[in-house]
C-alpha cells in the first residue's frame, strides 16, 4: 500500500472510531482506502450508513471498484443507504423559521422576541353541567350546559398581541424522522393532520379555572360541541407540507383562549378526553 492511501486510510480510520467528529458523507477514494486498509467490511459498512454515503454507481463503476476491493456488501451499502435523518440536535424549540425543523405541536410566534415559543397541551380534568336548577324549575324551558374544565386560571403562554399568529408542526414536516418528538402521539390526536380539525374557542375563567362549554341541552332537545358564540374565527395556510400558519381572523379581547381538538362523541365523555393547547391575551 502506498504511504498516501495509509494515511487516507488511517484518517479515515480514526474518524469512524472518533465519536465527536462530524459525519461527513465519504468520497469513494476513502471508501476505497477503507477496504483495502483490512478494517473489515462491517466496519465499513458502518461508517457508509453512519455518515448517510449514497452513490448511484454505474455498473461500470461496480466493477471498477471491485477490481479496488470492494466487497459486494459496501458496493450494497453504497447503494442503500439513504442520507442520514435529522438528529435531535437539528431541532428546535425557539427558531422563527418556520422552514427549520421544529418537533411536532403547536407554537406561538413571540415577533417582538423573535423567536417561537411551544406550547404544551393542557388535558381537561373534569367535566360539570350549569345552570341545572334554572332547568328543573323551568320544566326543561331554560337550557343547561355541559362544561370541559381545565385546571388554573390562566395560560402558561401569553401572547403579546392582539392578532397572534401561531405555527402548526405535523408529523408530516419531519418525513425522515420516523419518532421525532410529537404533540400528537396520545389520545385522539394520534391523526391529526390539519388545523381544520382544531376548533379555536374562549374559554371562560371561573373560581380559579377554565371552563369550556361543549354541550346545551333543554326541553327542545340537546346540542353537542363548541357552543357557537364561544368559537373565534381563524385562517391558515400551509408553509410547507405539514407545516400551517395560523392567526384570528379579527383582533382577541383579554381573555383566556385553546386550540381544541374536535371532539367525538361530547357530552362528559368527550369533555374528559379534550385535548387544549391554551394561551393567553
Amino acid at each position: 500500500m502506498s504511504i498516501r492511501k495509509l494515511v487516507v486510510a488511517l484518517c479515515a480510520s480514526a474518524t469512524l472510531l472518533s465519536g465527536t467528529a462530524k459525519a461527513a458523507p465519504l468520497t469513494l477514494e476513502q471508501i476505497t482506502a477503507l477496504a483495502q486498509s483490512g478494517v473489515g467490511d462491517e466496519a465499513v459498512v458502518a461508517k457508509i450508513k453512519s455518515t448517510g454515503t449514497h452513490m448511484d454507481l454505474s455498473v461500470e463503476q461496480m466493477l471498477e471498484l471491485k477490481k479496488k476491493g470492494l466487497t459486494g456488501p459496501i458496493l450494497a451499502a453504497l447503494l442503500d443507504s439513504p442520507a442520514t435523518a435529522p438528529t435531535a440536535q437539528q431541532f428546535s424549540l425557539t427558531s422563527p423559521d418556520p422552514a427549520v425543523l421544529h418537533p411536532a405541536g403547536v407554537y406561538l410566534l413571540d415577533a417582538g422576541k423573535g423567536h417561537m415559543v411551544r406550547i404544551d397541551p393542557t388535558t381537561t380534568n373534569q367535566a360539570k353541567t350549569g345552570g341545572i336548577f334554572g332547568y328543573a324549575l323551568t320544566g326543561g324551558l331554560a337550557s343547561a350546559s355541559i362544561k370541559a374544565s381545565i385546571q388554573n386560571a390562566s395560560a402558561r403562554v401569553h401572547a403579546a398581541e392582539r392578532t397572534p399568529t401561531f405555527y402548526f408542526f405535523f408529523d408530516e414536516s419531519n418525513p425522515q424522522v420516523g419518532n421525532a418528538p410529537s404533540s400528537w402521539a396520545s389520545g385522539t390526536a394520534a391523526t391529526v393532520t390539519s388545523p381544520s380539525e382544531f376548533t379555536l374557542i374562549k374559554l371562560i375563567t371561573k373560581d380559579g379555572r377554565r371552563e369550556a362549554r361543549v354541550g346545551s341541552m333543554n326541553i327542545a332537545g340537546a346540542k353537542t360541541g363548541v357552543m357557537d358564540k364561544d368559537r373565534v374565527a381563524f385562517d391558515y395556510q400551509m408553509v410547507r407540507p405539514g407545516v400551517y400558519k395560523i392567526q384570528p381572523k379579527a383582533e382577541l379581547a383579554p381573555g383566556e383562549y385553546g386550540f381544541l381538538f374536535s371532539l367525538n362523541g361530547m357530552g362528559n365523555g368527550g369533555a374528559l378526553s379534550a385535548r387544549i393547547f391554551d394561551f393567553s391575551i
